[in-house]
């Protein structure tokens, strides 16, 4: 199974592939966020030249876990995207993603706008990185 996730945004969609092997998320090249149905027809290309099973969109909330705007449009470009790709697709909480790309993009001494261009795809690579830990150690913990 190969997944992808993507950091939604109003002006960037970060974007993450998963290794053959479902072990390593690696950030591709952002998309733009300006127009869903763009981003959606962009994630169909990418869905099948990349062999993508699943999506993991990035479900914003608040620090008490709460939904807001950005969520409900998280949920509805998610629907949009399961529709078009017939792909499932996966809300997963993205609260401090951005916070740990940007510790990490920080720590390999990107600074500025080298760092802002980054942050989107780096965010959605960690975000399915987390996702494939969690994955990975709910089929160790079951054998």
């Amino acid at each position: 199974m190969r997944a992808a996730a993507i950091d939604l945004g109003a002006v960037r969609v970060g974007v993450a592939v998963a290794d053959e092997l479902g072990m390593l998320a690696h950030p591709r090249p952002p998309l733009s966020g300006r127009d869903a149905g763009r981003l959606v027809e962009a994630l169909n290309e990418l869905a099948v030249a990349e062999g993508i099973d699943i999506f993991v969109v990035g479900l914003p909330r608040r620090l008490d876990g709460k939904e807001g705007r950005e969520a409900r449009a998280a949920r509805l470009i998610a629907a949009r995207l399961a529709e078009r790709t017939r792909c499932r697709v996966e809300l997963v909480d993205e609260r401090f993603s951005t916070h740990e790309a940007e510790r990490r993009l920080t720590e390999q001494g990107l600074a500025g706008r080298e760092r802002r261009a980054r942050i989107d795809s780096a965010s959605a690579a960690v975000l399915l990185q987390s996702w494939l830990d969690s994955r990975s150690l709910g089929s160790q913990s079951g054998a």
